[in-house]
């Protein structure tokens, strides 16, 4: 996309609303991606963000660097390749599909580290003073007590006029013709989600939610927000006692879970409907018989090696 000038769809909250603009890849990578000193680690720890880890700093799907004798990282992201539509939107019309969105907690993490990286003395501002009295956080009776308030502190550090977001989540999609394992003519684009507009996401979602239980969209605004504290207060966080700790009697493999019907409405878009990238051009992503290559057992892959005239 970026060898043809294209941007990311960039999922942000600003001025008060949420809105879906563009970001250019290297806003996006920190660094041109078409560049020879660009170089891409997956499944790696992104070191600027050790500072605010007490203990091991989780690895993401992406850090970007620049390379050299020290290398310098530029991005960590989290890549979330999404099929549209899923299950719950095959049947709509093309204009309503939607992709399932799957959270690891992990995310979180990174989240909240990127949240305080870029506005720390924002959330000193925000989380410092008038703390909310918990003295357990590990019992869901205290957090469904205390949730309401999490959530106006969240919402008030999100509408700070002075918050600076920064991309958060690296979203692909991949269209196939309703339900069948056919890739539709305009089959790929990239959307990235901000901090402020994953943030957002997290709160609409909660907001939404009776609050007779901790669900699991209501846990991770609660990691978050304790994770915030966390680092306002000491400058570090133990991101894996928290997400162990705070599990509200839930398994903790991953954050949560919307449908295609819920991400639609955040993420409806013309490139959504119709992606820029078709499918004749998928020969000019993957090189060198690299489709031969791939994992048949994972669905996107699947549909890739069993369509050798994509190739051709």
């Amino acid at each position: 996309m970026a060898s043809k000038n294209l941007e990311a769809n960039y999922l942000i909250y600003r001025h008060g609303a949420f809105h879906i603009t563009t970001i250019s890849f290297s806003e996006l990578f920190g660094t041109s991606p078409l560049s020879d000193d660009t170089y891409f680690g997956f499944e790696t720890a992104y070191s600027v963000y050790d500072q605010y880890s007490l203990g091991v700093n989780p690895r993401t799907d992406l850090v970007v660097s620049q390379a050299g004798a020290k290398p310098a990282p530029t991005a960590a992201l989290e890549i979330k390749l999404t099929a549209l539509p899923d299950s719950t939107t095959s049947e709509l019309s093309e204009s309503e599909y939607g992709s399932e969105l799957v959270i690891r907690p992990d995310t979180i993490y990174y989240l909240a580290a990127g949240l305080a990286h870029h506005n720390m003395q924002l959330v000193r501002n925000h989380f410092a003073g008038n703390p909310i009295p918990i003295s357990d956080w590990s019992d869901p009776a205290e957090i469904l007590l205390a949730f309401d308030r999490i959530h106006l502190k969240m919402s008030a550090l999100l509408n700070d006029p002075g918050l600076v977001a920064n991309p958060n989540i690296l979203q692909p999609v991949w269209k196939t013709i309703g339900k069948s394992p056919q890739l539709a003519l305009n089959c790929l684009d990239v959307f990235a989600w901000g901090t402020s507009g994953f943030l957002y996401f997290l709160l609409e979602l909660t907001r939404a939610e009776s609050h007779t239980k901790v669900s699991r969209s209501m846990r991770s605004l609660v990691w978050a927000y304790k994770m915030l504290t966390d680092i306002q207060a000491s400058g570090q966080t133990n991101f894996q006692d928290t997400i162990d700790r705070l599990s509200f009697n839930t398994k903790n493999d991953k954050a949560f879970a919307t449908s295609g019907t819920i991400t639609h409405s955040f993420m409806k878009h013309e490139n959504l409907t119709r992606p820029r990238i078709t499918r004749s051009e998928i020969k000019s992503i993957i090189l060198g018989g690299g489709q031969n290559m791939l994992s048949p057992e994972r669905r996107f892959d699947a549909i890739l090696a069993g369509s050798p005239e994509l190739f051709r």
